[in-house]
């Protein structure tokens, strides 16, 4: 395990990550519990390989992170290896929190939430759960029942968790989603078309969009590219010959200046994003990760579609062409992206509070 010694003595237990879906919906949760109750101590408790790993350290709050995987899809020599290393952190969880007892655990989701969930379980410590996703994940539908609260980021979960106590809250977003946002029709040349795969980057969009910005640019000369490609891709993208006008970076720091500059916005349909395009108010073009656990992300881009804040392309056959058919139209027209750009006020940290008060 590799930690700052945090000290669980009655504290509230953040928990969640392994992706920037998973963490940063505990990190909104963790800055509004700080805000309402200043001197309650809040832990995090992440794995050492997943997104967290790198933005804790640099955070300001005490954190723990184990070492654990995910094992989903895994060959079955790897489960038993990523099992292992389950138990061996909830063992050494537990016996920490026999000496230092958190008051509740609150978990979003994640590979990296179960160690502390088991051992919240098998300790009687109060826990509650996020699901952000319209699909719950293995590990909430495992423990939802025994769950204080389960709150839900889409509606479309609580049918599908009948034994839990659950209630439909939204999805968590950062303090700085937490304004107004200027609308899209302010927005003056160079338009941007902003471009995310996730905090992992995601090949088909950057090699669609690596082939496409060059006749789109072309196209609309009052347009700029601003694209996320995720650090594994980076550098070799940055190699192949690109515009000036297109924008490469591995990592968007400020993720809320970036859509608030955004025209229109291509992207994976994990939840945490959808949550932020509604909190923003961007047309968007949502690509569901075709192999995500539950196939959630389609789920989640067919929910956003249905509320009339998005359009759904789909990977497959002639995924390029389509790609380029729905830019084409929102690129061109003020009209088109005005019906999408529907911003809704983000109560979900609010409303988790409000259920969360009697624990601390």
């Amino acid at each position: 395990m590799m930690s700052i010694d945090p000290d669980f003595s009655n504290a509230l237990v953040l928990t969640g990550g392994g992706t920037g879906g998973h963490y940063f919906p505990a990190l909104a949760l963790a800055q509004g519990a700080k805000l309402r109750w200043a001197e309650l101590p809040i832990v995090f408790v992440g794995a050492k390989r997943g997104i967290e790993a790198g933005k804790l350290p640099e955070s300001g709050w005490p954190y723990l992170l184990l070492d654990v995987e995910g094992f989903l899809g895994r060959s079955p020599l790897r489960v038993v290896k990523s099992m292992g290393k389950l138990w061996r952190a909830m063992a050494e969880l537990r016996a920490q929190w026999k000496l230092q007892r958190p008051r509740a655990v609150i978990a979003t989701g994640g590979y990296a939430s179960a160690p502390a969930l088991f051992a919240a379980r098998s300790m009687g410590i109060p826990y509650f759960l996020h699901e952000s996703n319209a699909e719950p994940g293995w590990l909430i539908r495992l423990l939802a029942p025994g769950a204080e609260r389960v709150w839900c980021g889409m509606a479309a979960a609580e049918s599908r968790l009948p034994r839990a106590r659950c209630r439909f809250v939204g999805t968590p977003v950062r303090e700085d989603f937490l304004r107004e946002f200027a609308g899209v029709d302010v927005l003056q040349p160079p338009y941007r078309l902003l471009v995310l795969g996730g905090s992992g980057g995601a090949r088909p969009l950057n090699e669609a969009l690596m082939g496409l910005a060059p006749q789109l640019l072309e196209r609309f000369p009052d347009w700029e590219v601003v694209h996320q490609t995720g650090v594994r891709d980076f550098e070799e993208l940055t190699k192949r010959e690109h515009d000036a006008r297109h924008r490469l970076a591995p990592f968007l720091e400020s993720m809320a200046t970036e859509l608030e500059a955004a025209s229109v916005v291509i992207s994976r349909s994990g939840a945490s994003t959808c949550a932020e395009l509604k909190a923003c108010g961007r047309p968007a073009i949502l690509v569901p990760f075709p192999a995500s656990a539950g196939d959630h992300q389609r789920q989640n881009a067919r929910a956003m579609a249905q509320d009339g804040q998005a359009v759904v392309v789909e990977q497959g056959p002639d995924f390029q062409a389509r790609l380029l058919a729905e830019l084409m139209r929102l690129m061109g027209d003020l009209a088109q992206r005005r019906e999408l750009s529907r911003a809704k006020p983000n109560r979900a940290v609010e409303l988790c509070l409000l259920d969360l008060a009697p624990r601390i």
